[in-house]
């Protein structure tokens, strides 16, 4: 009897050992490897739990102070751990070790190379603090017209790429930006609305670092009426506007209506837009108008037209497609196509559709157009 005791006794810890090696909820922590740029490593933890028997988990970027970002979709089948980040473009898969203290994977971001991402189980000895994330930044008073008071202009390094961003305390910083990429953005305009000017309007690169004159974060509609001030001031750029009917691809609703997530964001907040064709463009916080914005400047040969009657809600959602090769050209300024891949997303048109319950329709309508009369390279800084 003793010895069925001891032996029944052996296999109800093997068969526990088992169950916990079958068990991912928990809190699991480990590191990426920094850029050239910033941090040597980002300390990432991910939570996960059960919802209803099914997987749930919390990401945390804890070096970056981020606030926890909900992981879209959890799977776990066997010992493969999946997981999907829309909301950074972010994808991780994983496999869970035999004794369940640890995961060996890889990590993916916005179509950048695979990085390993190991990750081990946490316990109350070993777990990393997660801070607390700092507060939302303050924002511009809505009726402020503010300028910048302090612009530096500089030419861009060659080895520089596009960027314009705009940090927490509302400076404006941008690299390898043309005086035709400034225009488009302060006015919303397509490369095919901009007419007149020198040569140099689009092939010289500026490098612009501008300090508001009022504290806060601007609204998307301040930020561009100091950049259509700055262009003023400091290329002294003079224009007429005219209407031109042109080519353009309307956005409009499906018969089944879009796909989109409403935002709950604030809604006086800037717009979120990263990545872009089979690495997925990330939208946070977006008017539909706001999007076709960014579309038309970085995707779209012809202008876009928002009549898709969402009017001013903004909203949140991924775009996975693959771009043709006028595409390549206009996002990247080098010919040619995306390489073939049986896995690649389908081409923007369909990516309308499928995912986001929308349609890229080409048809003719009266738009906005600037003729450029006089425009300076900028005064000295």
């Amino acid at each position: 009897m003793k010895k069925w005791i001891l032996w029944m006794s052996a296999l109800v810890v093997l068969f526990a050992t088992a169950l916990h090696g079958q068990n991912i909820t928990g809190t699991w922590q480990g590191a990426l490897k920094g850029g050239p740029v910033g941090p040597p490593e980002l300390r990432i933890v991910v939570k996960i739990s059960l919802d209803n028997d099914k997987p749930k988990a919390v990401f945390y970027s804890i070096t970056q102070q981020s606030p926890p970002i909900p992981v879209a979709t959890t799977s776990f089948d066997g010992s493969a751990l999946k997981m999907t980040i829309t909301a950074i473009s972010g994808t991780y898969e994983g496999k869970l070790s035999g004794d369940g203290n640890s995961i060996t994977g890889n990590w993916t971001q916005g179509g950048s190379p695979l990085q390993p991402l190991n990750f081990v189980r946490a316990t109350p000895e070993t777990a990393w603090v997660i801070p607390d994330p700092p507060p939302p930044p303050k924002l511009m008073v809505a009726d402020a017209k503010p300028t910048f008071e302090v612009a530096t202009i500089k030419p861009s390094k060659p080895e520089e790429r596009f960027s314009l961003l705009v940090n927490r305390s509302g400076m404006l910083n941008t690299t390898s930006t043309s005086v035709s990429d400034l225009l488009k953005f302060a006015y919303d305009l397509h490369p095919r609305q901009i007419t007149g000017g020198p040569a140099w309007v689009e092939s010289e690169k500026f490098t612009i670092s501008a300090k508001p004159d009022t504290e806060g974060m601007p609204s998307i509609a301040q930020l561009k009426m100091m950049v259509q001030k700055l262009l003023a001031d400091r290329f002294e750029l003079k224009f007429h506007r005219d209407k031109k009917e042109l080519s353009v691809y309307a956005i409009t609703e499906t018969k089944t209506g879009h796909k989109l997530t409403k935002s709950e964001n604030n809604p006086t907040g800037l717009p979120l837009f990263a990545g872009g064709g089979p690495r997925g463009m990330t939208v946070r916080n977006s008017t539909m108008a706001e999007f076709g914005n960014v579309m038309q400047a970085n995707a779209l040969d012809r202008p876009v037209v928002d009549q898709s009657g969402l009017g001013s809600a903004r909203w949140d959602f991924t775009l996975k497609w693959t771009p043709d090769g006028a595409q390549v050209t206009l996002a990247t300024g080098q010919s040619g196509a995306a390489p073939a891949d049986a896995d690649a997303p389908p081409d923007i048109f369909a990516a309308f559709q499928q995912q986001l319950g929308l349609k890229l329709e080409s048809t003719k309508a009266p738009v906005d157009v600037v003729v450029i009369d006089r425009v300076e390279k900028p005064s000295a800084n």
